[in-house]
């Protein structure tokens, strides 16, 4: 869920710090961000990532189901202004909602100095009622990172590929202004090049947004040797991410939000 209602967040990120990691970044809807933005910086936080799916303020107490779009724009500003850089935006463009947006979020990307990430439409329960029917996904609200791309082009001319070694976002930058990414988990599955693992709030760990099972780490934890019992059970798990293949996508059950999407 979102991060920044969760008590005592603050030592979290201190403690991950102190661990010297290779990155420390925080995915938030943005509109708690500019209350505690300084003290995350000061406990270690590196970057953030802000969630976004529409630039209208009608639209979007339509799709969050509350008011606040210019908190999320001020928090954008104000990561910026205190450094938790690259800044960036997720965006789920969903067709027929969402879609003619797509030159809009490009245009705020190049007048704040941010990467926009445009992502696919994925199939979960926590979906607006509006792309469901009898509670089952539709395919037709799809839009893929193809036809974001060549909108994007028709508007603004060729976008540049810009190599990318991690994540699993496909990289573009448009003339200099601009970082675009293309997140396309339905239309061009990136299995292979994935290196992420994923852990919720309640414990359990996952291979992957569209795994169905997983591991509780909390029942782990609690027997002998735990520390011992987390070093076998990633290694094991490594070992099955090198084999994963995503199940049907149809059939997924879960929120975004339970399993860390």
């Amino acid at each position: 869920g979102e991060p920044l209602v969760r008590k005592g967040l603050t030592i979290l990120i201190e403690k991950l710090a102190r661990l010297n990691p290779l990155d420390l970044a925080l995915t938030t809807n943005g509109l708690l961000f500019s209350d505690f933005a300084p003290e995350l910086k000061s406990a270690g936080l590196k970057r953030v990532t802000i969630s976004l799916d529409t630039l209208r303020e009608n639209r979007f107490e339509k799709i969050t189901r509350r008011k606040g779009l210019p908190r999320v724009l001020s928090a954008i500003r104000i990561a910026k202004k205190i450094n938790l850089e690259p800044v960036k935006i997720n965006s789920v463009i969903i067709r027929g909602i969402n879609d003619d947006e797509i030159i809009d979020f490009v245009q705020l990307a190049k007048d704040e100095g941010v990467e926009i990430r445009f992502i696919e439409l994925m199939p979960s329960s926590g979906i607006i009622s509006e792309c469901k029917e009898s509670g089952i996904w539709r395919q037709e609200f799809l839009v893929s990172g193809a036809e974001i791309k060549a909108q994007i082009e028709g508007h603004f001319g060729r976008l540049q590929s810009v190599p990318a070694p991690t994540g699993v976002a496909k990289i573009f930058e448009l003339k200099n202004q601009a970082k675009i990414g293309l997140i396309t988990p339905i239309s061009e599955p990136f299995c292979n090049g994935c290196k992420r693992l994923r852990l919720s709030s309640e414990g359990i760990l996952r291979l992957c947004l569209f795994d169905k099972s997983g591991i509780n780490l909390k029942e782990e934890i609690t027997q002998l040797n735990p520390e011992e019992n987390l070093v076998r059970i990633f290694k094991q798990v490594l070992d099955q991410k090198l084999d994963w293949r995503r199940g049907d996508i149809d059939q997924i059950t879960n929120e975004m939000f339970r399993i860390g999407g």
